[in-house]
Parts: C-alpha cells; sequence; structure tokens
C-alpha cells in the first residue's frame, strides 16, 4: 500500500526531496534575505488554460476489489472501508508550462457510484514524487490507486498529473516551481467542473485540497493561487489538509545540509551560503553534475526541469523566493499542516516556518501544525498517520458521504 497511496513516489523521494531542495534555495547572507509577503499577483495566463478537451472512460472497480487491494498490501490507509465502486475517467485540458506557455496535460476523475441524483463533495489530491510516466494517477486507475481508494469513502476525487507526466510526457516537470504548480491543479479544477457538468456528476458545492510531500507543497501552492486570483473555486473549498511539504524551499535547505555532507562529502563540502558562486566553472560542472545525479534516477522515463539548480548554483535567494517557495501569505481558509519531527526528507522545519509566516500574518487559529506520532516519526513511517488525519480532519465538515 505504500506504493500505491502515494502514487509510488515515495520510492526515491527522499532523494530527489533532497536535491531538488538544495537546488531550490540558495545561499547568501543577511543582506540577502528577501521581502516575502503577501501571495502574489497572478501571472498573466494563456486565455485557454481550463479548457477542458477531452475525457474518455478508464473503467469501473467494484468496492470489494478495492478492499481486496488494501487488505493484500501493507496499506497505508488505516481503518479504511470502501463504501462504493468507483468509475474512472482520463481528462485532458488546457495548463501552463514553466514558461507560462499552454501544454496539453491530463488527470485523473473517480467517481463514486452512488444512487441517482446522489451529490457528493469534491476532494482534490495532489499526488508525491514520481519518476515513471506509468505511476502517473490517470495512467495507474487500479484498485490501490489512492485516488479511487479516497473515492470509494464517497468523494468525486481529483488527481492532476501534473506537467511532464501523462498527455504532458516530454515536456519538463517543473519540480518546485510554485506558479506551474499551482496552475497544473486549478486548470483541472476548471476543466472537471466543466466534465461534471456535461456528465451529470452532481457535487454538493464542496471543495477540500490535500496531498503529501510534493503533493503537499502542490496542495499549499494551488491553494495561495486560488486565494491570490480570486478564484470562483474558492466558493466551494472549505479546508486545506496538506502534509509534510517543502513550502519554505530555504528552512528546507537548511535542514538538510548536514545530511547532504554526511552523504556527499566532496559535494557537501562546496554546498555554503554564499559561496558557490566564487567557484570555478569546472568546479560549478561537477556540483551540477552530482546534483543531477543525485535528482534523478537512472531508469527515470521522464523529464525534470533543472533550471533551478542553475540558480541555485548562482546563489540567487530571491529567485527562489518568488518562484519556489509557498509559506509566507495568509490564508482565509482553515489550513491543516501535518508533519513528522523526525522527518530528514523534508524537514519538520518548513511546517514550523510556514505555522509562524502564517500566524504573524493574522492567520491565527485558522492554520495549525499536528504532529505526526508514529515511531520514528520519518517521511515514510507518517504516510499512514496522515491519511489518517486528513480523513479525521475532513469527516465534521464533508457531507453526503
Amino acid at each position: 500500500m505504500l506504493t500505491s497511496l502515494i502514487s509510488s513516489g515515495t520510492r526515491r523521494a527522499c532523494v530527489l526531496a533532497l536535491a531538488a531542495a538544495l537546488a531550490a534555495c540558495g545561499g547568501g547572507g543577511a543582506e540577502d534575505t528577501p521581502n516575502v509577503g503577501n501571495p502574489p499577483a497572478p501571472p498573466t495566463v494563456p486565455a485557454g488554460t481550463g479548457q477542458l478537451h477531452s475525457a474518455t472512460l478508464l473503467g469501473t472497480i467494484s468496492a470489494v476489489d478495492i478492499a481486496a487491494a488494501l487488505s493484500s498490501e501493507e496499506s497505508l490507509a488505516e481503518d479504511v472501508v470502501p463504501r462504493y465502486a468507483v468509475t474512472s475517467y482520463r481528462l485532458e485540458y488546457l495548463t501552463t508550462d514553466a514558461d507560462g506557455k499552454e501544454v496539453r496535460a491530463s488527470g485523473l476523475i473517480s467517481v463514486p457510484q452512488k444512487a441517482a441524483g446522489a451529490k457528493s463533495p469534491v476532494l482534490s489530491y495532489q499526488h508525491g514524487t514520481i519518476f515513471k510516466d506509468a505511476e502517473a494517477p490517470s495512467n495507474n486507475a487500479v484498485a490501490s490507486e489512492v485516488s479511487v481508494v479516497l473515492a470509494s469513502l464517497g468523494y468525486i476525487v481529483l488527481a492532476p498529473d501534473y506537467v511532464g507526466f501523462g498527455a504532458s510526457k516530454g515536456t519538463p516537470h517543473p519540480y518546485l516551481l510554485s506558479a506551474p504548480s499551482a496552475a497544473a491543479t486549478v486548470d483541472f479544477l476548471t476543466a472537471a467542473r466543466t466534465w461534471r457538468g456535461q456528465a451529470n456528476v452532481a457535487d454538493n458545492g464542496q471543495l477540500f485540497l490535500t496531498g503529501y510531500s510534493e503533493g503537499g507543497y502542490v496542495t499549499m501552492a494551488a491553494h495561495r493561487a486560488l486565494q491570490a486570483s480570486g478564484s470562483t473555486h474558492l466558493q466551494q473549498l472549505r479546508m486545506v489538509v496538506p502534509g509534510a511539504g517543502p513550502y519554505n524551499v530555504q528552512s528546507t535547505m537548511d535542514g538538510l545540509v548536514e545530511l547532504v555532507r554526511d552523504e556527499q562529502p566532496v559535494l557537501g563540502a562546496l554546498i555554503n551560503p554564499g559561496f558557490l558562486r566564487y567557484l570555478g566553472g569546472s568546479a560549478q560542472r561537477e556540483v551540477r553534475r552530482l546534483l543531477l545525479r543525485a535528482l534523478l534516477p537512472g531508469d527515470a522515463d521522464v523529464t525534470y526541469d533543472t533550471r533551478f539548480i542553475d540558480r541555485f548554483l548562482a546563489d540567487d535567494v530571491q529567485y527562489i523566493a518568488n518562484t519556489s517557495s509557498v509559506h509566507d501569505w495568509k490564508p482565509n481558509l482553515p489550513v491543516r499542516l501535518f508533519h513528522g519531527q523526525e522527518d530528514r526528507t523534508v524537514p519538520y522545519a518548513s511546517s514550523v516556518n510556514t505555522l509562524r509566516a502564517m500566524q504573524a500574518r493574522g492567520a491565527g487559529e485558522l492554520v495549525s501544525l499536528t504532529d505526526c506520532r508514529a515511531q520514528p516519526s520519518g517521511h515514510l513511517q507518517c504516510v499512514p498517520p496522515f491519511i489518517t488525519f486528513m480523513l479525521g480532519q475532513l469527516a465534521p465538515v464533508a457531507q453526503d458521504l
């Protein structure tokens, strides 16, 4: 169940989160500290984004088969009992890539099979890091896929593949770039709403966002973008539950430097704030090569956007603050953070700093941080408690399940 509930991404999430977090932070002295404020004005995007292009039926899976899939693996969804059969569809829609250009993307929508006319809340689930296109949600609509499992509980579940996967395979995946990460989710919300109207699939007017690890980061980026743009989706959004995401990439890097030095002594010796920019060309190329080798496993069949590595080597702190971090703003709806204190893949400090930044801006009790109680409370060990926590947070609010 480990690979299914986080779309197989955490098999190498430690390696990717480590390298990418390092590459997305930079260094510098106190005078370089960026002035990060409220959500930035949304960038100008092509008029066609969010447009639905096609919908393909993928099939129906019975509640019995979903239960069997959960029981046949090491289940991360503790005490989950499927209630409904689930029919899944692959939607293709327009969104934007890292350069703001239109790209045709895809995602999975899983619908619980209820009585005629019954309504359901909408749950947008952002998956964790993956390296194989076959693991993208719309390519993996099997009984153990997290979207299918959550839909069996009564939610209409949306799971964007992200740019770089599914229909947009071949386009570099914009890892830890906030604008395209948010766009893939927000535009999928729009396309899915169009499809529900066409297919007569009734929602009950409630929307929730959730995700773990990279999925937590994308969830936070999407929430910020919805609020900054005054999106009509805000009328339905009720709660956001992100788990263990690198929202503050600077604090993520700070917590991972020692781990890098332990595992890559030569590389670690070069990663010091304000020093990388002074390396010679050959030294910078070697650091970049090592980062790329750590970032992408040899059997990956998708492409990752690596421009952030060059920004990191240039110690461009301001660029990282503007394009990656998603922690320092004031949400107007409940945000329920979850993280393990012993997480070495995405340091606990990322969530602590997010909580403090949001509360400092006046969010108050709208934002909370719940500690994972697993022993040890590492990144992978906290996935089962996160699933339980997330469902527990939604249960008192979600209707029509």
